[in-house]
């Protein structure tokens, strides 16, 4: 009886698998919430408590480097992200699945401010804007926003 061999479909999803099952826990962008103390670790912050509102609630990290915080919504989903510091965070950590999105939108020759800039992909919306040593930033999922929560409200 001859050997069968997986064709690229089944080798993709064998890959997608293996990938899936490797990855660090994370609660970038559209995770859950129960992630963020592995964040914190990879980021080296310490917490900075929680602030609960209404609709939300946010986490807060602090490093030598930045303070972050994450927009926990009532159904434990992180829906957005936002940074001040001397220098950026790890953002593919902090956009989780929403990266690699962010980075093909990034890539594309941008119009405006150098020190303040906007880039969408898709749902995704990824602002920063600062100097150096001075840098901000804050990003979400527009279809992850708490109903009555505005993206304002990510600072």
């Amino acid at each position: 009886m001859g050997r069968r061999t997986l064709g690229a479909a089944g080798r993709a999803l064998l890959a997608a698998a293996a990938l899936a099952a490797a990855a660090p826990a994370s609660a970038g962008l559209g995770e859950r919430a129960d992630a963020i103390a592995e964040d914190r670790k990879a980021l080296e912050a310490e917490p900075g408590g929680s602030i609960a509102h209404e609709r939300y609630t946010v986490e807060r990290m602090r490093s030598p480097a930045n303070e972050v915080r994450e927009y926990v919504s009532p159904s434990g989903v992180v829906f957005g992200v936002a940074w001040d510091g001397i220098s950026h965070p790890d953002l593919d950590r902090l956009l989780g699945a929403y990266a690699p999105d962010w980075k093909r939108a990034a890539a594309k020759p941008s119009t405006g401010s150098k020190r303040h800039r906007r880039v969408r992909a898709g749902a995704l919306v990824v602002e920063t804007w600062g100097h150096m040593r001075s840098l901000h930033g804050r990003a979400w999922v527009g279809s992850l926003v708490p109903r009555g929560v505005s993206a304002d409200a990510i600072r």
